[in-house]
């Protein structure tokens, strides 16, 4: 289907904020958004919003609302891009992002590796999970500090995405990882970035609904699970949460919204989980949680 960006170009702290409320509004609806530096100096940022044209009209108000709030000189162009991979396009002009010890960049900034760094390379492509969004630099973030306390053993990536997480975890601990997610398009581009960052003898990748597939079956229960999903589908997997958590392991949940967090640790509570920890960022929170 024929797609329109729609995008407005403002300024940091405006344009970040701008951001987040965009991501929250969209948050339901499978809309790519992208933040692309234009001027680091001038700390200027071109926001951009993809929608299919026939909804362009509605989204661009929503836009307008959204950002109603915030100081932006809102002039928003429209640009229509036919039957472009426009996911793609959202993606390929992101700047890498630094999370933890962990850097995620795309092939075109490999020269900004440092000494130390736990890169991850991940291309633009049609699954999310760059690392840019709040929820995936959260989980990085916690990531490095859980894995490098508890040493888990094991690990599942539920909803994994493009792998980053997955990724992190096995370049991070090196353990076997499970990487898992409903949509087969993921599971190949989460495949592909195993491949390209060296991970794939750690790494299985998988699809499945949930926890019902026959793979766990092999794999059994695990010390660490993370679920950068959303907050309702977490809530309903609480129960088979706890039944594939160790006694002693971790999960760290996020895709969760501020105004959810209380919600997610009350279904976790009722299912034996402790609250150890929730780090905010951008609007979103990620959560520890241990059995």
């Amino acid at each position: 289907m024929p797609q329109t960006r729609l995008s407005f170009i403002t300024t940091r702290p405006a344009s970040t904020a701008a951001f987040s409320a965009l991501e929250i509004e969209f948050e339901d609806d499978g809309l790519a958004l992208a933040i692309v530096e234009l001027d680091e100096d001038a700390g200027t940022d071109e926001i951009s919003v993809y929608a299919d044209t026939t909804d362009a009209d509605a989204v661009e108000n929503r836009i307008r609302s959204a950002v109603a709030s915030i100081p932006v000189e809102l002039e928003l162009a429209r640009e229509d891009l036919d039957d472009l991979d426009w996911v793609t396009m959202s993606l390929e002009g992101l700047k890498p992002v630094r999370s933890g010890r962990f850097l995620v960049h795309g092939s075109h900034d490999r020269g900004k590796r440092r000494i130390g760094d736990l890169a991850i390379e991940i291309e633009a492509g049609l699954a999310f999970g760059t690392g840019h969004h709040g929820t995936t630099a959260g989980c990085l973030q916690v990531i490095d500090e859980v894995v490098r306390r508890e040493r888990p053993r094991n690990a599942l990536d539920l909803g994994t995405g493009s792998a980053v997480l997955a990724i992190a975890i096995a370049k991070l601990s090196h353990i076997p990882v499970l990487a898992t997610d409903i949509d087969p398009i993921a599971v190949r581009v989460a495949a592909e970035n195993v491949r390209l960052n060296g991970a794939s003898a750690l790494i299985e990748t998988a699809v499945a609904t949930g926890f019902d597939a026959s793979v766990f079956g092999r794999w059994g229960q695990f010390d660490l699970i993370v679920a950068n999903i959303l907050a309702r589908p977490l809530m309903k997997l609480a129960p088979k949460m706890a039944s594939h958590v160790l006694p002693g392991g971790s999960l760290i949940l996020s895709g969760i919204l501020d105004r959810q967090r209380d919600a997610v640790i009350a279904a976790y509570a009722g299912q034996r989980f402790r609250h150890v920890r929730t780090l905010h960022r951008e609007g979103w929170v990620t959560i520890h949680l241990k059995r």
